[in-house]
Parts: C-alpha cells; structure tokens; sequence
C-alpha cells in the first residue's frame, strides 16, 4: 500500500483506495454478507470502478465499502449500473463529470456512525479529486415489502422527488409507483426512521430521487435513483464536509 491509496484516516478507521486482489476479495465478501445474494457478489462493472474500503485499524476488518464509476458526461449516463433499471435519457444533458456510488454497505456486526461520517468524508474527498459535478446511484431499503416504508415514500414524495429537467423514468419491469399511489401525509418521525441513513446523508445534503422505486428480488431491495448536483449542497453542509476530509 502507497501513502496515495489511503484517503483519509480518522479516529482507529482508515479508507483507502482497493488496490490488489485481495481488496476486491474482502469487498466482494463484505457485500455478499450484506447483500445475502448467496454467491460472491461481482458484477462487470467492478472492473471499471474504484472501489473504497474502510478498514477498524484494531482489527483490520473491511467494516464498509463502495465504488465509484466516474463518467464524463451525461452522454455516457447508459453505461452505469443504475441505467439498467431507470430511464435516465433526462441526464444525458448533463454537462459535467458525473461519478456513480454503488454497492455501499456496512457490516452489520460495526454499526458505528463514524463509519459512515468517514465514507462521506472519503466521498468527498473523490469527489473533489476528480472535479465531480454530480453525484447518483441507487439507494436501497431491505426487503421487497413496501408497507413498512410508506411513511418513508410519503415524504419523498412530498420533499425529494427530482427536478423536471433530470426526471429519471420507468424502466424496470416491477416497480411501486409510489409517488402516483401515496395520498397519505407523511409522519415525518416515522419517515426518518425507516428512510435508509445513506439515503438520509443525500437527502440532508439536497439530493433529489426517483418518482418510483425498482423491486430488485435478486439482491431482496427497493432502490429509488438518486441524485445529488454538487453545486446545490448548502455552503454549510458543504464546509462540514470538506472539514471531516482534512
């Protein structure tokens, strides 16, 4: 490992850049415990990704890990993993260098919340790195049962949904429509609990997402789109982020 690998260390966790076989191995491995796809859980886009791993320095365990898929520009949108299940046609506008996160997770065994105050510390600091103008992806809830979420949804769809201008469409043959279903006014308490914390970290930060959510039974989720332009994070969340990746 170089002195370049590792983006950031903070407190007894560091994350750092995958570099050998054996980062993309324990990356693999941690997702497939998270995911429970009951294979190893790789796809064709890990080769074309830089994979972050945050590593308990006590231990040296991979306790979270991601992946970055930086794209040109909004012509290249169809070549990420969120285009096979949303129209996303709207971005391919987008004039600026895009990155996908994808396949984030935390071990379900180290659920400290400095875990993920780090991973957006480290995000942060890629992103700034390869002069990114937006950041999207996927982000999930557990299981395929929309009832426990619905409060959830509600207040996406009351606060969240995209702008018209980048309105990401149907594509996904089974999906909860949810912003046309839900007439109910969201119990924002109950929302916040079940809305998924990367998701909430977006939300805080003025990110926007999908009208629907795609039902994905092959890893046992719900993911909406989700899309943050860099340019639109409030000045204060923005110098909170960028004073964690120092």
């Amino acid at each position: 490992m170089t002195k370049s690998d590792v983006l950031l260390c903070k407190g007894h966790y560091r994350a750092r850049v995958a570099r050998s076989d054996g980062d993309l191995a324990a990356a693999a491995a941690l997702r497939t415990l998270c995911f429970q796809t009951g294979q190893s859980d790789q796809d064709a886009h890990d080769a074309a990704c830089a994979h972050v791993l945050i590593e308990d320095l006590r231990s040296l365990t991979v306790v979270c890990c991601f992946r970055m898929f930086v794209l040109e520009g909004g012509e290249d949108i169809s070549r990420s993993y969120s285009a096979q299940f949303y129209d996303l046609s709207a971005l391919q506008s987008f004039d600026g260098r895009l990155v996908e996160m994808g396949r984030f997770c935390i071990h379900p065994n180290h659920q400290d919340p400095d875990i993920l105050r780090l991973a957006w510390a480290a995000m942060t600091t890629f992103v700034d790195h390869h002069n990114i103008e937006m950041l999207f992806g996927c982000s999930s809830f557990a299981g395929t049962e929309t009832d426990r979420y619905l409060d959830a949804f509600a207040m996406l769809k009351h606060r969240h949904l995209a702008p018209k201008r980048w309105w990401p469409q149907v594509k996904a043959p089974n999906v909860f429509r949810y912003a046309a279903r839900l007439r109910r006014k969201p119990d924002a308490k109950k929302a916040m609990l079940r809305m998924p914390p990367l998701l909430r970290s977006y939300l805080l930060m003025g990110g926007w997402v999908s009208d629907h959510a795609v039902v994905d039974t092959q890893l046992n989720t719900l993911h909406v789109f989700t899309g943050l332009e860099i340019g639109a994070i409030p000045p204060a969340r923005k110098r909170l982020l960028r004073a964690s990746a120092r």
